[in-house]
């Protein structure tokens, strides 16, 4: 009898100690960050805030950028650094306010690299903890040292900065070189055709469009009439490399396809995936599939098919069998702009949709269609569906991402905001300093504040109000969302608080060729 109960009581505590450590076990696969999650940024290119469905889009349909907002945290107050696409990049991969660094402005394909391959940033953060990283498409931060030699290998690129592998163009779509660049090599460089880059001199017997209409396939209205590439004219010169040009319309579904063989090349290893696609900006050349499609010309039909690629790109992670284990981004490098350089009826055909989705402004522009922009979390299974209205900006990814992989790095101004991107505080950012084109304003609660700038107000070339005063001005957005109330001698107490605020931060610098206006 006394051995009978003997084994029982064995019985029940080896039953007990296996059930803790199975408990345990199960406890660390949820928990413990050294099963690391992959992570995932797909990045826009001019894209509204009211160009996509869950935003409220009319006469464009993002059914699969609305399926993964829907089941995220959707963010109403997500911001871009800028309302231009460098500096933005900049503090994407940064953490840190472009506009304390002077050279973070909208660069030629010529430019050199402008982040310092002794800077930290968000790719470099990650292969420190065993991280395989990857970019795939728009680069538009710089690359070499300013004088580069396109037909050999290029350095620095972005594999000096953080990228193990690296799959992009240089600049934008509407910029020379018009090639795709991998790992620091031109794709398919013929030797034999060696490519010559400028952006201040044609090369003798080369046709443009300023001088060659005829040869156009898309008409150009300001600013691209350079070298003639598949009937498009762009921003600067370029001879040779024929074998390398890219064909325009098949480039959408080209990065796609790099982006999936990068996912199912390194499924088995903790991966980071930069995808920044080049939708909506010029030219807008969408592949044939969707030509006509939206019913609102080429930017709608690009706007669609940019959807399309997410949709692949998401089920290619749900394939491969680690859409459960990869937490994605999404949002866009600036605001919207319809006539960006070409006639291609993107104002005439914009119909009832309002890409601005209700804001004021747009690309370039200091009011809040500049760089309020469509931004989203999502991970299958850790994210629960949320709308927020917490303030947050791409420049909060570097230190949030650091808290999530458990790293040490700081970043100047990223903010550590890992619980409201996945959805479980509100409590976003106080304030912050946007920017355009070398001008700032600042937002703090739901107050915005321009300071004064003897600037044009309106970029007559694209439409859109730039967001320059003489006076200055401040807006209650909460209220007023299409910041047609300026409250600036109406709440001078307001206003001196939001002034003192902005200085600690920006110093007083952005004064320097600007009037000074009392505020009385």
């Amino acid at each position: 009898m006394e051995n009978r109960i003997k084994k029982i009581l064995i019985f029940i505590i080896l039953s007990t100690f296996f059930s803790c450590k199975n408990k345990q076990k199960n406890s660390t696969v949820d928990n413990d960050l050294t099963i690391k999650p992959n992570i995932v940024f797909i990045y826009m290119d001019d894209l509204g805030y009211g160009d996509v469905g869950y935003n409220g889009a009319k006469g464009i349909e993002t059914p699969n950028i609305d399926k993964l907002a829907s089941n995220g945290v959707t963010f109403t107050n997500g911001y871009a650094t800028s309302a231009t696409c460098t500096p933005s990049r900049y503090a994407l991969l940064t953490g840190k306010y472009p506009w304390r660094n002077k050279k973070a402005k909208i660069l030629p394909g010529t430019a050199p690299l402008l982040i310092n391959t002794n800077q930290m940033t968000i790719p470099k953060m990650l292969q420190t903890k065993g991280y395989y990283t990857g970019i795939v498409g728009k680069w538009h931060l710089g690359l070499g040292n300013g004088n580069v030699n396109w037909n050999k290998t290029i350095k620095p690129n972005p594999n000096d900065v953080g990228f193990d592998y690296s799959y992009i163009m240089a600049a934008t779509q509407d910029r020379v070189p018009t090639v795709y660049i991998e790992n620091g090599d031109v794709v398919n460089l013929d030797s034999n055709d060696p490519i010559e880059i400028n952006y201040d001199k044609n090369f003798d017997g080369q046709p443009t469009g300023k001088n060659n209409p005829e040869l156009l396939k898309l008409k150009w209205h300001h600013g691209h009439n350079s070298s003639i590439i598949n009937g498009i004219p762009r921003i600067g010169y370029m001879k040779g490399g024929e074998s390398a040009k890219w064909v325009d319309e098949d480039m959408a579904g080209h990065f796609l396809q790099g982006a999936q063989n990068f996912i199912k090349k390194h499924k088995n290893q903790a991966f980071f995936l930069y995808y920044p696609m080049q939708q909506p900006h010029v030219p807008r050349t969408p592949h044939h599939q969707f030509v006509g499609k939206s019913g609102l010309g080429p930017r709608g039909d690009v706007l669609m098919e940019a959807d399309w690629c997410v949709g692949q790109l998401i089920q290619t992670l749900e394939k491969e069998g680690v859409l459960n284990n990869t937490l994605i981004v999404f949002t866009s490098d600036n605001g919207p702009v319809l006539n960006d350089g070409y006639l291609d009826d993107a104002v005439e055909k914009i119909g009832n949709h309002d890409q601005n989705g209700g804001l004021r402004g747009g690309k370039y522009s200091l009011f809040e269609a500049g760089t309020r922009v469509p931004f989203f979390t999502y991970w299958k299974g850790k994210i629960q569906p949320k709308i927020s209205d917490a303030l947050v900006c791409q420049l909060d990814l570097f230190a949030s991402i650091a808290k999530l992989i458990d790293s040490d790095e700081k970043a100047t101004d990223s903010q550590q905001l890992l619980d409201v991107f996945m959805g479980k505080s509100n409590l976003g950012r106080k304030n912050l300093i946007i920017e355009a084109t070398s001008r700032t304003a600042f937002r703090q609660g739901d107050w915005v504040m321009i300071p004064p700038y003897n600037k044009p107000r309106i970029n007559t070339e694209v439409n859109i109000e730039l967001g320059n005063d003489t006076i200055y001005q401040l807006y209650d957005i909460e209220k007023d969302k299409a910041q047609l109330h300026n409250l600036a001698f109406q709440n001078k107490e307001k206003l001196q608080e939001m002034i003192i605020a902005f200085e600690a931060i920006r110093g007083k610098d952005y004064k320097k060729g600007i009037r000074d206006i009392e505020l009385k």
